[in-house]
């Protein structure tokens, strides 16, 4: 069976984000991850991972001005000190917390900027990352966002990814298969993950069009992620998605899958 991880920055929203730990250990969960942890204290978090027996599995790096509407830095030329520096929190965050992979997300194309410019800046940044990370056994993720969720945003789809992880061939530096994402933009999931296989390092799930439950959507979860397991994927499942009424409520979709 697949093992899920409950994302809690999307799941529970009922409650405060520092009260979904314990809700997702009552529902059956060992795993979790979130967005981004910088607004509390890492001991906090990690007193509430071991209050409630869970594990972290992911996490990401600083995005910049997220209210602004910034998500990430990394291609971004004129902003070598910010991501120098939340490269180095994300880091110390993640051995506080015992978390073994961390998402770097590109950013928003700017205006006037070459694609080729923010694409060198790009692997020089996740170069960065993957050096200052592989002493704690840290992994980078790089995900592909769809272009409706996330207009402006410099990766879209798998290839473009695996493009940039073949050249670099850094051994810690991996793809996200968002299958939300993937489906919106390129659909033939199933081929879409053999294909990619041995580059992934995690998969979220969330049923498109509208990001609810996984069975809610037009993607079958009931066939997919059996296969996947089937054909060998050792990896987590990140539970991405708004759940449409109440979480708990909304996770009759995991019975079929324990």
């Amino acid at each position: 069976m697949p093992i899920f991880s409950a994302n809690l920055s999307m799941m529970y929203q009922e409650v405060d984000f520092i009260d979904r730990f314990g809700l997702a250990a009552a529902d059956g969960f060992e795993y979790v991850e979130f967005l981004f942890p910088y607004t509390y204290p890492a001991q906090l978090i990690v007193d509430q991972l071991t209050t409630h027996g869970l594990k972290l599995n992911l996490f990401n790096s600083p995005p910049g001005d997220f209210q602004a509407g910034e998500r990430g830095l990394a291609i971004l030329p004129d902003r070598q000190k910010e991501f120098d520096d939340g490269l180095a929190l994300a880091v110390e965050y993640a051995q506080a917390m015992d978390c073994p992979q961390i998402h770097f997300m590109a950013g928003i194309k700017p205006e006037g900027v070459p694609f080729d410019e923010l694409q060198d800046c790009y692997k020089k940044r996740l170069e960065q990352a993957a050096i200052a990370c592989e002493p704690y056994n840290i992994d980078v993720l790089i995900e592909p966002i769809n272009t409706l969720s996330m207009p402006g945003y410099f990766l879209n789809y798998q290839h473009q990814a695996i493009d940039i992880i073949q050249e670099l061939l850094l051994p810690n530096l991996k793809l996200m298969m968002d299958f939300f994402h993937a489906q919106i933009m390129e659909g033939n999931l199933e081929n879409l993950f053999i294909q990619n296989q041995a580059y992934i390092g995690h998969i979220q799930i969330a049923g498109p069009p509208h990001r609810h439950e996984p069975d809610l959507g037009e993607v079958n979860y009931q066939y997919l992620l059996p296969l996947i397991k089937s054909l060998g994927y050792q990896g987590l499942i990140g539970c991405e998605y708004r759940p449409l009424k109440g979480t708990s409520e909304g996770l009759k979709w995991l019975n079929y899958h324990r």
